[in-house]
């Protein structure tokens, strides 16, 4: 099943001083999603935000909120998020002892549930729970701070995971370094969806956050094309190619 391509900035990056004013710009840029990196200074070792703060920002957009808790214990905070605004609920398949339960938890919300792996998380962790799933995140970065460096390592589990997901209506999500270098070779291995955040919040204004996603996204949707994915000359090539 081939979706259309979506671009969920990480608000993580986002100038936290007007972050309400960040959120209005990204909406205006073209943003598909918005994505809400939750840390606790425990699972992860840093601390970003609570549920108190997407119920302040909620208001603010009509945007999906994609809410991917990096924090543990993950259940007894799963309800405070989907009351808070959240539409998607991502919980770390290493965060707790039953992930089946933590997702059926967020399903019977009334939320759309997803699951994240960490980097030296095989996909085999999350193959008897796809039924209880909408979208799958794999972390490209060692989760807990923005601004790190992709990991071509997590190509190989993305094409997996893709094939894993066969006809099922499920997401598949990457974040961590993603930029317009590498948008095509995640695309290519079968993303859908892409977190960016400091590739997004390069600029002062909308219009700079609304070239950028393009540029992205347009990134994305070349590695997508089937001669490009077939193409024997390394991705970025072909990409720049593209966005010529």
């Amino acid at each position: 099943m081939t979706r259309d391509i979506v671009i969920a900035p990480s608000i993580l990056a986002a100038n936290f001083a007007k972050l309400g004013e960040e959120i209005a710009a990204i909406d205006a840029a073209g943003a598909d999603w918005i994505h809400c990196d939750v840390m606790d200074g425990h699972f992860v070792p840093n601390i970003s935000f609570g549920a108190d703060i997407i119920k302040a920002i909620r208001p603010i957009t009509r945007k999906t909120f994609d809410v991917h808790l990096m924090i543990a214990p993950v259940d007894p905070y799963i309800e405070a998020f989907a009351k808070a605004g959240a539409d998607i609920i991502t919980v770390h398949a290493e965060a707790g002892p039953h992930l089946d339960r933590s997702l059926q938890a967020i399903g019977a919300l009334g939320k759309k549930a997803g699951v994240s792996l960490c980097p030296a998380t095989p996909e085999t962790a999350i193959e008897h729970v796809l039924d209880r799933v909408d979208l799958i995140l794999v972390m490209t970065v060692n989760p807990g701070f923005g601004g790190q460096s992709f990991l071509d390592s997590q190509i190989g589990k993305i094409r997996r995971i893709r094939s894993m997901i066969g006809g099922r209506p499920i997401r598949l999500e990457v974040d961590g370094g993603i930029t317009r270098d590498n948008a095509a070779a995640v695309a290519a291995a079968g993303a859908d969806t892409l977190v960016a955040g400091s590739a997004v919040f390069r600029g002062n204004d909308s219009a700079d956050y609304a070239r950028n996603i393009g540029a992205i996204r347009l990134a994305a949707e070349a590695g997508r094309v089937p001669n490009l994915q077939q193409n024997s000359a390394p991705p970025a090539r072909a990409v720049e190619t593209a966005l010529r």
